[in-house]
């Protein structure tokens, strides 16, 4: 008993002495630590880095761009069985501790103790948001300390329901999401709110290893930890046996859901990050923004199919091009022995293939292969005399023997060989292929080499409603809606006819299709230019000349008016002058612009003659919604009163409509219109009937040698170019034309993206008379004159004199011509 006291007296002295020495060292590291310590009241304000997202006009995603996907949830939106499953897994105790678990903590001082190493720190919830917003990785005392103490603190400054709400909205847990919203997007394609107990599970025990044991990376050690996440819920009563019988017994449903767009629109989704990181620097990718463009999801998705059909079509036209990759076949290991060799000369070579290795090998090549809109990848497995069984990302299928009957071998742009007699003609196994679908089932294709492009605008304002610069961006990102210069052709003369009108020329101008010499000291041959159809016209009506695209009416028009003139008259159209050639080229279309540009003139045509900007963006947020920017385009308005102005500054009021600058002249306007009308109704552009409308018009544009094809077109409500042709310019072919090539497209594309707009007419102003002419002259029409027309005037313009009596039509019922002697043009 002598002995004990001074045994108890010591052990006490010794236990207060080391609690005071722990105490004087907490208040030591704390001195030493606390100036340096963050606010935590700032979480409250923190901004989480989330990605830019693009948004189409009706609000459908188009894409994402950023490091790091996340959406952030509210506490009212996290799901209670996740809420349990993340406490079970994480911090059973969170809601009663104080942001420290000292059992945890002492459990990891012990196992340091005993084993040297640090393997587990004993965090709570709130460490690990003291954690990860405000401190490293790295493994040391002073940061664990560090991050105890702003746990104390962020406990005195937050709700549990505040850290929570921090914790799950920035928690990596792999495959780039960071929050759990982004987490059951990119494993299973779903809100957190439509996932079921095990993936509700699976994602909550993620935040321990989320990079080598999530669902695609590690299937099996993830089925271990979403287990644990079930057996510890159930040890807490969270759920039910059954439940829990249930959810441990799922198969693992994960796989990788990249960004998910609902309308494919990646040249638009790349304008716009570039204007974006333009704008707001690396910040684009990371403050949350949401830009919704001008877009119409509709039209976008009628453009995609419209041009790549189109681009197959022209593809298929031409003959069938030999894949050149194709996909190894994996062949059975045999032990080489004398026995078996002489067998192995003799056998057929597909009992020497492993199938299983080689459909595997198969299968990852067509996951790896990019999305092409309206064609698939496939690989031939095996090629029969009825058709070929191949294999899609969906297993397999047959291709029957009609599907590929088009096939012909491709020889030249402007040869193709026979009809194929059989299959083999065309696949054999390990080809690497494309399939189309359509509505009569498969077809067998091939990635077009030609290319194209469509743009298409709002007139009223110059918002971009469709834009597609290419078959697919995946092949080559070049942009040809906006990157490309390539010379419109005739497309371009309808600004050549507006100059004229605008300069004293009428429909019922009279000039001669006759041949012209062009001898310039500059040019290496003479320029002798002719007609499309080599033809040459006599004297022709400026209507006629136009809808029947006669280049040489369009080269004399341009002389009388000229060039420099001309120019002057066009460029407000929306053509930057540095490329509209000053010379007599300028009226086929021999300046190039790119099809942005050639719609945006096409735009003041459908408008009343008013000059409008292009633009995509309409409106840019923040991640909270609020508004960072509104377009204000300038509108085209034919009667709008004037702006509103401040009494006491004068100036316009802010929020009033700007108004887009006349630069065509309404009656000029109005005569264009009637007379790019009848290109669609009489010349070459009649495929455009099929819309059985009556307001469309628009103009065809086929380049020397076929290298570019167009058509520009448009409603009161719609503008849209459409161009085919080469990245490197190389004739399409003898056959290509703008009605022929471009013009299908630009009709499939219209009949849906006009479908809920009815026909509008073109208002007639004021100072436009319709009088009776003669055909021939354009002369007013003599009294009784049995052919006589009825042509557009403005009032001033109206022809004195009376037609003679008309000559007699030659044998091709074209008037009487005198001898076409070709007459220089300098």
């Amino acid at each position: 008993m002598t002995v004990l006291k001074p045994l108890l007296r010591f052990l006490a002295w010794f236990i207060l002495s080391a609690v005071s020495a722990v105490g004087i060292a907490a208040c030591g590291i704390y001195i030493y630590l606390a100036p340096e310590l963050p606010d935590p009241d700032e979480l409250r304000r923190i901004e989480l880095q989330t990605p830019l997202r693009v948004y189409s006009a009706d609000g459908k995603l188009i894409s994402e761009f950023g490091e790091k996907r996340r959406n952030p949830l509210s506490y009212a939106e996290i799901p209670p069985s996740f809420i349990n499953a993340l406490l079970a897994s994480e911090d059973d105790g969170f809601f009663e501790h104080i942001g420290i678990d000292f059992k945890g903590l002492a459990r990891a001082a012990i196992e340091l103790i005993r084993t040297g190493e640090k393997r587990s720190g004993g965090s709570t919830i709130t460490m690990q948001v003291a954690k990860n917003y405000y401190l490293s990785s790295e493994k040391t005392f002073t940061r664990k300390f560090t991050e105890i103490m702003l746990a104390l603190e962020i406990e005195q400054y937050l709700s549990k329901q505040e850290i929570l709400e921090l914790y799950i909205n920035k928690i990596y847990l792999g495959k780039r999401a960071y929050g759990i919203e982004a987490a059951a997007q990119v494993y299973y394609g779903k809100s957190i709110h439509e996932l079921n107990l095990a993936q509700i599970a699976m994602i909550a025990g993620l935040p321990q290893a989320p990079s080598a044991a999530n669902p695609i990376n590690n299937p099996r050690r993830a089925i271990d930890r979403r287990n644990y996440v079930l057996a510890r819920m159930l040890t807490l009563n969270m759920i039910s046996q059954e439940e829990f019988d249930q959810a441990a017994r799922a198969p693992v449903t994960a796989r990788y859901h990249g960004p998910t767009s609902e309308i494919i629109a990646p040249y638009v989704a790349e304008m716009v990050r570039r204007e974006m990181v333009a704008q707001y620097g690396d910040a684009a990718y990371t403050a949350g923004f949401r830009v919704y463009t001008t877009v119409d999801s509709t039209s976008q998705t009628a453009a995609n199919r419209a041009l790549q059909s189109g681009l197959l079509k022209y593809d298929r036209d031409h003959g069938w091009r030999t894949p050149k990759p194709m996909a190894t076949l994996q062949t059975l290991a045999v032990t080489d022995t004398p026995e078996l060799a002489e067998w192995l000369k003799k056998a057929d070579a597909r009992y020497d293939i492993d199938w299983p290795a080689t459909l595997e090998e198969w299968n990852s090549r067509l996951l790896a292969r990019d999305d092409m809109g309206l064609i698939a990848p496939a690989i031939v497995t095996r090629v029969m005399p009825e058709g070929a069984w191949v294999l899609q990302q969906n297993g397999e299928r047959w291709l029957p023997f009609s599907a590929m009957l088009w096939a012909k071998p491709y020889i030249n742009v402007n040869v193709i060989g026979a009809e194929p007699a059989s299959p083999a003609d065309v696949l054999q196994p390990g080809m690497e292929i494309w399939i189309e679908e359509t509505s009569a089932g498969p077809l067998l294709a091939q990635l077009p080499e030609a290319e194209g492009s469509l743009v298409s605008l709002r007139p009223a304002d110059g918002a971009i409603q469709a834009l597609v610069g290419g078959f697919s961006p995946t092949s080559n990102q070049f942009n040809r809606a906006i990157q490309a210069d390539r010379q419109p052709g005739s497309a371009f003369k309808p600004f050549i006819y507006s100059a004229a009108l605008a300069h004293g020329f009428t429909p019922a101008s009279i000039i001669n299709d006759a041949p012209v010499v062009f001898e310039d000291a500059g040019l290496e041959a003479t320029w002798r230019p002719e007609n499309n159809s080599g033809k040459f016209y006599g004297p022709t009506r400026l209507r006629e000349a136009l809808y029947r695209s006669q280049n040489l009416v369009s080269i004399r028009i341009l002389n009388q008016v000229g060039p420099h003139r001309a120019i002057r008259y066009i460029e407000p159209f929306g053509f930057p002058r540095h490329k509209l050639n000053a010379d007599l080229s300028l009226s086929l279309g021999a300046s190039a612009v790119t099809s942005m540009e050639l719609a945006t003139g096409y735009a003041v045509l459908a408008n009343g003659g008013f000059a409008v900007t292009p633009y995509l963006i309409d409106r840019i947020e923040d991640d909270n919604g609020q508004l960072l920017y509104q377009a204000r385009p300038a509108v085209a308005c034919r009667n709008c009163p004037e702006p509103v102005t401040d009494p006491k500054t004068g100036e316009p009021d802010a929020n009033a409509a700007i108004h887009a600058p006349r630069v065509m002249d309404e009656r000029v306007h109005y005569l264009m219109i009637s007379m790019l009308k009848d290109v669609v109704t009489r010349g070459t552009g009649q495929r455009a009937l099929v819309l059985n409308r009556d307001d469309l018009a628009g103009k065809t544009g086929t380049t020397n040698d076929q290298k570019d094809a167009w058509f520009a077109g448009f409603s009161p409500d719609l503008v849209a170019t459409v161009w085919v042709g080469f990245d490197q310019p190389v004739t399409l072919g003898r056959w290509a034309f703008g009605s022929n090539t471009a013009l299908p497209i630009w009709v499939d594309y219209m009949g849906t993206a006009l479908a809920d707009k009815p026909p509008r007419p073109y208002e007639q102003p004021d100072g436009i008379v319709s009088v009776r002419i003669d055909p021939v002259t354009g002369l007013l029409a003599a009294p009784g004159q049995p052919d006589a027309i009825f042509e557009y005037f403005r009032e001033e313009d109206v022809p004195k004199e009376l037609a003679r009596p008309a000559r007699q039509p030659d044998n091709e019922g074209q008037p009487a011509a005198p001898e076409m002697i070709p007459e220089q043009l300098f």
